[in-house]
């Protein structure tokens, strides 16, 4: 139970209560990503002689209110005096009559008249505020918001949506009136009487949030002294950041950072290219498409512009013109897509430089092509995979340890959980939560067998892969990616491949924000386990050490994956996966 506020009357506490809450309070562990909490509104009658509001009165129909306009919204002039007996209290909980949702924001000023905020499961819809009425038994939504204050006397409500702000009668929807223009305000600062502000908040906050209260041995009050003697020499907000990054090195700890670096003189538009998801050559003074990047074109973040449907482009093809101009080689490619992601966009194609078999195909490109080339990287290295292994392994990326390596896992194990082996890259992986969810389903052990009458037996658990397995680390994987490799060697699972971890594993929370919105981490949670503090600094190393050279790489090959192939092509020849047993069918006849 919890965010309780008392009914102004004295009578009531309302409060909200979750019953499914505990996988998502872990939120550190990478398994809370499937799950979602929902919670209900609950009243306390606080005295033993309350009726409770919802007890049954009589089966008289209420004649509806159809006044066409509201009084205005008044608060309470006077509140009860608070007095709870505390006897039997725990048998004095209901709940309001409201489906299980995602409840926060509880508020109240008028007796029996409760405000809420209510989230769409999923992020589907819009956050609405709401009111219930204890007399008469019903809730009303009143508008869209995302936060919302009502004032002291209760008259007006101070609410936001979609970064907006507004403010409208209490209890009443808001009008265009309601909105307030924020656009002209404007606040006059001097960047140089904040600069030593920010500097000493930023020591403060290291001083107050380090997970090390010893600074790692480091004397920050002398630090302090030795760089505040910088701060008359500062001339622009960049020099005092780059003062405080040196300040902060000398405690040697990953994850330490500005996240952001507070106001800045001008802020310039960003104008972003268009994209067409392709590789191209030049070729007769034309660019050449060389590779067309596919893509899952029903998924937004993996639209690929050049196979969408209708858009007859295919590699080989020449670009001729792009909106009517004439695309040549003596030119930047990409200038003649300047403004245009997401746009629609005019090419003239053809077969051959001179014009042959031209037609004219309508685009729409992206602004960010990354997912795109990603997704061409992982499945390529999965046929890799299998056509070096005759299909016996699996292949599964990891970008990270949060939502979208938990995704990616998902997408790519499931479907490949019947092989008889597995790789698990991790190179690149950017971290984030702690990736007990891959390593709770590659320990899987198989637990049973069942018969059907026809098809093939089953196993179970059915998504499980018990025979041999390799994972790929590089100096590229950090955070989340140091833990994992860990959790895979604890766990004995098979044999790590690369390159040494980036070693970060002492982790960063929420920090209060400067004055001018620049915000600092205090490296706050740190890894240690029976032997101690390990990994930061240090990284977690494999068993197996391949360097990635440039010229292998650059020629179409990848040792690290060739090894992990070659590895665990041995395991399965030295240890094939055990066939199921196949037990005899019962006999129960009778002679």
């Amino acid at each position: 139970m919890y965010l309780p506020v008392f009914d102004p009357s004295g009578k009531y506490i309302y409060l909200l209560a979750s019953t499914d809450a505990g996988p998502v309070v872990n939120w550190f562990d990478q398994s809370s990503n499937d799950m979602e909490e929902t919670n209900s509104i609950y009243l306390v009658t606080l005295q033993k002689q309350l009726i409770s509001p919802f007890a049954k009165e009589n089966e008289t129909e209420q004649v509806a209110d159809t006044g066409s306009s509201k009084a205005p919204y008044k608060a309470d002039s006077s509140r009860g005096k608070v007095r709870i007996d505390w006897d039997g209290i725990q048998n004095r909980i209901v709940p309001l009559p409201l489906p299980r949702g995602q409840y926060r924001s509880l508020a109240v000023v008028k007796e029996g008249e409760l405000f809420y905020l209510s989230e769409s499961p999923h992020n589907a819809g819009p956050t609405m505020l709401n009111l219930y009425s204890l007399k008469k038994r019903k809730e009303e939504s009143i508008m869209p918001a995302d936060g919302y204050i009502i004032a002291a006397k209760g008259e007006k409500t101070l609410f936001n949506t979609k970064g907006k702000w507004g403010i409208a009668p209490t209890g009443q929807k808001p009008t265009p009136e309601s909105m307030i223009n924020t656009s002209s305000i404007r606040v006059k600062v001097s960047p140089k009487e904040e600069w030593k502000n920010i500097f000493n908040e930023a020591w403060r906050v290291n001083r107050d949030f380090f997970y090390d209260p010893n600074m790692h041995g480091v004397n920050w009050a002398a630090m302090k002294k030795k760089y505040e003697a910088l701060l008359p020499d500062v001339a622009s907000t960049n020099d005092l950041y780059r003062v405080m990054q040196w300040m902060f090195r000398e405690v040697s700890v990953g994850h330490h950072r500005f996240d952001a670096t507070g106001d800045r003189r001008s802020n310039p538009d960003f104008v972003p290219g268009g994209l067409l998801g392709a590789d191209y050559e030049t070729s007769n003074n034309r660019y050449r498409i060389k590779k067309i990047y596919g893509g899952l074109n029903w998924t937004p973040d993996l639209r690929s512009p050049l196979t969408e449907p209708g858009v007859n482009v295919e590699v080989g093809d020449y670009i001729l013109k792009v909106n009517g101009a004439d695309v040549t080689a003596d030119k930047n490619f990409y200038s003649y897509f300047e403004n245009t992601a997401d746009k629609i966009v005019t090419l003239t194609v053809a077969s051959s430089a001179d014009g042959a078999n031209t037609r004219t195909v309508k685009v729409v490109p992206v602004a960010n092509e990354g997912a795109l080339r990603n997704r061409d990287w992982v499945e390529g290295n999965m046929r890799k995979v299998a056509e070096a292994t005759n299909g016996q392994v699996a292949y599964v990326y990891v970008p990270n340890t949060g939502a979208a390596g938990h995704e990616y896992f998902k997408r790519y194990f499931f479907p490949q959980s019947n092989k008889a082996a597995i790789i698990v890259d991790e190179r690149f992986n950017g971290g984030g939560q702690l990736a007990d969810y891959y390593i709770d389903l590659l320990k899987r052990p198989v637990q049973s067998y069942w018969r059907y009458r026809y098809g093939k037996d089953q196993k179970a658990p059915n998504a499980s892969i018990q025979g041999p397995k390799v994972m790929l680390i590089d100096e590229t994987a950090g955070s989340g990616g140091d833990y994992l490799p860990y959790l895979f060697r604890q766990a004995k699972l098979g044999t790590l491949v690369g390159k040494t971890t980036w070693g970060g594993l002492v982790g960063v929370l929420g920090y209060p924000e400067l004055i001018d919105g620049g915000v600092v981490t205090a490296p706050n949670l740190a890894f240690f386990d029976e032997n101690g503090f390990g990994i930061e600094n240090v990284g977690t190393p494999p068993d197996i050490e391949v360097e990635q050279w440039p010229s292998q790489v650059i020629n179409g090959h990848d040792p690290q994956l060739e090894k992990a192939i070659q590895i665990v092509m041995e395991e399965l020849k030295k240890n094939p996966p055990k066939k199921a047993p196949s037990p005899q069918f019962p006999n129960k006849a009778r002679l």
